[in-house]
């Protein structure tokens, strides 16, 4: 289905050596533009002493957001090579960062294109990946006299139920498929004094 999508389950590391060059490749899940940010942010205090942080990002199901940064390097021969090993796994919602090293040689552009691609892919040769949905939180408010309804709609699409209150005023997060979004809100709204509210866009 279109709100399926592979990224990987956990960070993982990889590593590249050429004439002195140390290259470490660097691959995490991320949902956001901002996790991209805060992630670059750590590895760059971390790493402080390396020459270059290169990286490139793949977001949402439908691979929409991307981005490749060669950062110092010669224009692609950094980012580009990073986003196409991403690429050629079919991968979404990850970012994998390049730091460098220099060892006091240089690579020239094609040396750099294959040390860049080599680091990220023996980062994902190193990571586990598995298929996600693509999913969204939706907050319904409902009086306790609902309960049995919403919850027997909750056990039938064996949705995850992220959070929950129940007093007179019950209150339920959860998170739906995509796909399934329209479907499921229409059906806990035909069910008296129900309210469905979507809390965030998308969430995976």
């Amino acid at each position: 289905m279109e709100d399926t999508y592979r990224t990987i389950e956990a960070p993982a590391e990889g590593l590249y050596k050429e004439k002195g060059s140390k290259f470490i490749g660097l691959a995490y899940p991320v949902y956001t533009e901002e996790e991209v940010k805060e992630t670059m942010a750590e590895l760059k205090k971390q790493y402080y002493d390396a020459r270059h942080h290169c990286y490139a990002y793949s977001l949402g199901a439908d691979k929409g957001r991307f981005r490749a940064n060669d950062d110092g390097e010669p224009n692609h021969s950094a980012g580009d090579p990073i986003l196409g090993q991403i690429r050629s796994a079919d991968l979404s919602n990850i970012l994998i960062v390049v730091i460098r090293y220099f060892g006091g040689t240089k690579l020239g552009v094609s040396g750099l294109i294959n040390a860049y691609k080599t680091a990220a892919a023996d980062a994902l040769e190193n990571a586990t990946i598995v298929e996600k949905h693509e999913t969204v939180l939706l907050q319904v408010h409902y009086a306790y006299p609902q309960m049995n309804e919403v919850m027997s709609l909750v056990k039938e699409y064996d949705l995850n139920v992220r959070d929950q209150h129940f007093e007179l005023d019950c209150r339920l997060k959860l998170e739906v498929r995509k796909v399934l979004q329209e479907e499921i809100t229409v059906k806990l709204e035909d069910m008296e004094g129900v309210e469905v509210h979507v809390l965030n866009e998308t969430t995976f």
